[in-house]
């Protein structure tokens, strides 16, 4: 007969094992961050928001470029900067996590994308394409895993807060800052006062000028991020264990369907938004001026409302229904545009909202599924499929011209995140996680954990899992 003690040891340890088998968080992300101060979040928010905007605004800016090159010159520049940045972004990610940190690989990663823009702005003043070519794959480089840093900042600063309404606010500036993918007037105004057929290359320089806003932006937010770490003893890894490059195949079910919704909604939208003027010149007889002006209103419905629904969000929680209803209404409304009459006005504005929930709802589930140690690596990967998506519509723009098989196509896409969707509803409901709950019952969630049984696993999970005897 077990003595009372034994009895106490061996519920412990059920608990315990109950709750490695169930992967607890060890880290902060299921707490209510957040010690920091309103003020000073607000204020790191101005830096973490225009850190990618050199970015973006570079790389729209290249298109400038375009007119002067054939379909080739264009289609290999397209690939090898895609290719770089789908590639890279995971290794990284990685990097951020298990070498440079957030605050060093924000930095260094910032750099080599300064690095990149300059080898193309000499490329265009040189007037040598490889050069360009070289340039855009070092630019892809930097790019994209700055886009990483960048989530994994706004996780550490914002989790369990505005954490949506951030996101959203992410893709507002970058959404802004893709839209000035010309200056004319500089264009103009360099132009008259070179007179050379330099004017591209130079003005490429003078728009280098916001990636070293970039990079400002980077070191004031590493020393933000340096200050608070001291001031709250921040500790990312509590669990002690070192992030890995295998660690991928061992994230939870949740992720992968994240991963694949992001992958197959992005690329049903691209696809669409690749061909939106020449849908509406062909079925609805729109004029060019029609079409532009529909287009633009999307667009502008796309930039504005991700903060405004990230938002709501935040107050509300329930993001996996968010998720999902954004899913089925945008295949309902695509539905609307292709077989029925109605006017598209109706339709692709209301397809812009529905993806403006999505794009402030999915990222932020990351944060909730897989531990802060390995958000870098996590975000990455989910940047790599997102690219791969992306480079898949490029080849399927080259060579399918046919109004069917474009259908089927878009229509297969958005079918595969709908059921990624509900796939990771119903297994969310099963083991009664986390990703489909309020703020409060995410407080609470976190507030019904035992520390005294979270510190066992702390030290149980770095000792082999021989059997407890108290336990036979």
């Amino acid at each position: 007969m077990a003595r009372p003690h034994e009895d106490c040891r061996s519920e412990d340890n059920r608990e315990v094992f109950k709750l490695m088998e169930s992967n607890v968080r060890l880290d902060n992300e299921l707490t209510v961050p957040s010690s920091i101060r309103e003020g000073n979040r607000f204020l790191a928010l101005i830096p973490l928001c225009l850190l990618g905007f050199g970015s973006y605004f570079c790389y729209a800016n290249i298109a400038v470029v375009y007119a002067y090159w054939t379909n080739e010159h264009i289609s290999l520049a397209n690939y090898i900067n895609m290719g770089s940045r789908a590639v890279f972004c995971f290794f990284g990610g990685f990097l951020i996590d298990r070498v440079f940190g957030i605050r060093r690989g924000t930095i260094i990663y910032t750099i080599i994308l300064l690095m990149g823009q300059l080898i193309v702005a000499s490329g265009a003043k040189l007037n040598e394409i490889w050069v360009m070519h070289l340039g855009l794959a070092i630019f892809g480089i930097g790019a994209e895993s700055l886009t990483v840093a960048q989530y994994k900042y706004a996780v550490l600063w914002f989790k369990g807060k505005e954490l949506n309404m951030v996101f959203g606010l992410l893709m507002l500036v970058a959404r802004v800052a893709s839209s000035l993918n010309r200056w004319p007037p500089i264009y103009e105004y360099v132009d008259k006062l070179c007179q050379s057929n330099r004017t591209v290359g130079i003005v490429q320089l003078l728009v280098t000028l916001t990636c070293v806003g970039s990079l400002l932006c980077a070191l004031i937010l590493g020393y933000m991020d340096k200050r608070a770490e001291r001031i709250l003893k921040r500790n990312n890894n509590r669990s002690g264990q070192i992030p890995r490059l295998t660690d991928v195949f061992s994230f939870k079910p949740p992720f992968w369907m994240v991963s694949i919704i992001l992958v197959f909604y992005d690329a049903a939208i691209f696809l669409f938004v690749s061909k939106e003027n020449n849908f509406l010149t062909g079925r609805f007889n729109y004029t060019s001026t029609e079409a532009e002006t529909l287009v633009w209103l999307a667009f502008s419905i796309m930039t504005m409302f991700p903060p405004i629904f990230g938002f709501i969000i935040d107050k509300l929680g329930r993001n996996l229904i968010w998720i999902f209803s954004a899913t089925a209404t945008t295949i309902v409304a695509f539905l609307l545009l292709f077989f029925t009459e109605l006017s598209p006005y109706k339709t692709i504005l209301k397809m812009a909202l529905f993806y403006s929930v999505m794009a402030s709802s999915v990222l932020p589930m990351v944060s909730l599924i897989i531990p802060e140690h390995q958000l870098g690596t996590a975000y990455g990967f989910c940047q790599f499929v997102e690219n791969l998506g992306v480079l898949f519509i490029l080849i399927i723009l080259e060579n399918i011209d046919n109004y069917i098989w474009f259908i089927v196509i878009l229509f297969g896409c958005l079918t595969f995140a709908l059921i990624a969707s509900c796939v990771i509803l119903v297994y969310d409901k099963m083991l009664r996680g986390n990703l489909n709950m309020t703020p409060q019952q995410r407080i609470n969630f976190d507030n019904s954990l035992n520390p005294a049984i979270i510190q066992r696993v702390e030290r149980e999970r770095n000792l082999p899992l021989n059997p407890i005897p108290a336990l036979i």
